[in-house]
């Protein structure tokens, strides 16, 4: 047996040893309590874990990450539908043709981190200046977001210190030997008068337009979730207990104060108290629920639910947010078996001249995928491929309504997906960009016939517009860091109004980032921890490398 192989299997047998004796023994009382173990609370974890004299408690609804379509980077698809995802669902939507868009959300070991597509994408320039503007913090800017990415990556691409770091627990690279069918995308893209970057988060997340190879969280095709990189490293530590199929039903509280948490593991009901401080990283759609159950939202909603006010906050589940995403569809003249992560070429367009950032961008699916209804229309080929397009910065706002004061009643998802006229002309733009690059002369070698959805026009085109619009499962936006009266957090992370609770994951974005919000997640978490850190003299250090 290899020698490193020889460790892996100790180190894995220490952290099933300790850990069995932490979840067997849980304390009445931790320092500090995070309920989620996604692509943030998997890292304000682990950083609060790294000062030996704080006990944290980890809490994770969903159960181990050890499944095969968790630990192969292509089997990703494998786990939409399955016990790893929430499989939510939005009200059906006449902006949509009276259809209910499914929204997968993780609920495993990992969260999101453990169920998506592995795009590593930081967001924009301009994504980062306006949330420091909207929370007048400067921590929160481009600058600053981007000194803290090169601290945590561990970039295997050509070297660029300017934009990448080597060395922290981040392990990212551009798709290695990829499909051919993706730099022929890159060069497509170029043929349509995108530029070409050498990677796409470096001087690409500073322009307008551009294509690139995708940067990936892949390593010898296997997935590199957030916890798997944060977390169980540390899992043989004593002052760390991880408890998955632990689902949290509400916050206690004492006055104004975050005393502690219920939640559910092994078929009973526990209360946990909590010393320091409580965050909360249950993603979007969970974390508001939390909060209005546990008696923070609007005061009006939560009288008619008859749960007790702790705190009038009207924007918690307001201003929900997704990547309204399009499939555009072609088929191969010959199968080419799909790489990596099966999603190798990433472009950003804009809807207008003169934009400083992108409003549109596309991700390359290495199969042929469509909603039901478009797939009905148009069928789907056995062997094909997707450019995946989305509308970045859509003008449509949602909310989530809490059903009920219990934790097994439903949120209604109200995603308001394209009611934004502009949404639809983006959309439209968005299809047609699609077109132009995947009928590009660099991607013919690659195209038997374009499947969906064709030379449409006018109502035709509005109407698979409607049909085709799903999620990009960038949920967000849902309890937003701000400082005006539909503001949820600070950019400390605290929740207004109440003492020793903070929120660290997607719901406090006040907006999309320009992609894929894993990375810009791990950022949130960052934040948090160094919010912490500050708040309770931990010395938790940023930079800190991998164990």
């Amino acid at each position: 047996m290899h020698t490193s192989n020889a460790l892996e299997l100790n180190f894995a047998e220490r952290v099933r040893d300790n850990q069995g004796r932490l979840r067997s023994s849980l304390k009445r009382v931790y320092d500090f309590i995070v309920c989620g173990s996604g692509s943030s609370g998997s890292v304000v974890a682990r950083r609060l874990a790294e000062n030996p004299g704080v006990d944290v408690l980890l809490l994770e609804a969903g159960g181990e990450d050890d499944a095969p379509a968790v630990t192969h980077a292509d089997q990703w698809p494998l786990n939409l539908g399955s016990d790893r995802d929430w499989s939510f669902h939005g009200e059906p939507n006449a902006h949509v043709n009276g259809r209910s868009i499914p929204f997968s959300m993780g609920k495993v070991l990992g969260g999101g981190s453990s169920i998506n597509v592995m795009v590593w994408a930081r967001g924009h320039k301009t994504d980062w200046d306006r949330f420091a503007s909207e929370a007048n913090d400067a921590a929160w800017s481009y600058n600053s977001v981007l000194d803290i990415y090169r601290q945590i990556e561990d970039w295997q691409g050509a070297p660029d210190p300017a934009y990448r770091g080597t060395g922290g627990p981040v392990f990212v690279q551009p798709a290695p030997q990829p499909n051919p069918l993706a730099p022929a995308t890159v060069d497509a893209a170029q043929a349509a008068g995108l530029p070409s970057f050498p990677n796409a988060n470096g001087f690409l997340m500073e322009s307008a337009r551009g294509a690139s190879i995708t940067d990936v969280r892949v390593r010898d095709g296997k997935r590199q979730s957030i916890f798997r990189s944060y977390v169980y490293p540390v899992m043989d530590r004593s002052n760390l207990t991880v408890l998955p199929q632990a689902l949290v039903t509400r916050v206690i509280f004492e006055g104004k104060r975050a005393a502690g948490v219920e939640f559910v593991y092994d078929g009973r009901t526990h209360r946990v108290a909590a010393a320091a401080e409580i965050v909360l990283s249950l993603g979007a759609i969970q974390t508001p629920k939390l909060l209005v159950q546990s008696g923070i939202g609007d005061a009006e909603d939560l009288r008619r639910l008859g749960i007790p006010i702790v705190q009038h906050l009207p924007g918690v589940g307001r201003n929900f947010q997704d990547h309204v995403a399009f499939d555009c569809v072609w088929e191969y003249p010959e199968a080419i078996a799909p790489r990596n992560n099966m999603s190798e070429a990433i472009l950003f367009a804009t809807t207008s001249a003169g934009m400083e950032a992108p409003n549109l961008f596309v991700c390359q699916a290495e199969v042929p995928k469509s909603t039901t209804e478009n797939a009905k229309r148009f069928g789907l080929p056995t062997a094909g491929w997707t450019l995946f397009g989305a509308v970045a910065h859509p003008e449509s706002r949602g909310r989530l309504r809490v059903t009920g004061p219990r934790p097994e009643d439903p949120v209604l998802i109200e995603a308001n997906t394209l009611a934004e006229p502009a949404d639809l002309r983006a959309a439209i733009q968005c299809i047609e960009l699609c077109r132009e690059v995947g009928n590009a002369a660099p991607l013919r070698p690659y195209v038997k016939r374009e499947v969906m959805p064709g030379n449409l026009k006018g109502a035709e085109l509005e109407r698979f517009i409607r049909d085709a619009a799903t999620s990009y499962w960038h949920e967000c936006g849902t309890a937003k860091m701000g400082r005006d009266p539909m503001s949820v957090v600070a950019g400390d992370l605290k929740v207004y109004g109440v003492d020793n609770l903070r929120i660290a994951d997607a719901s406090i974005l006040p907006a999309l980032t320009s992609a894929n919000i894993m990375a810009p997640c791990v950022i949130i978490g960052e934040r948090a921890a160094a919010a912490l850190a500050g708040a309770h003299a931990l010395g938790v250090r940023l930079s800190a490398r991998t164990d």
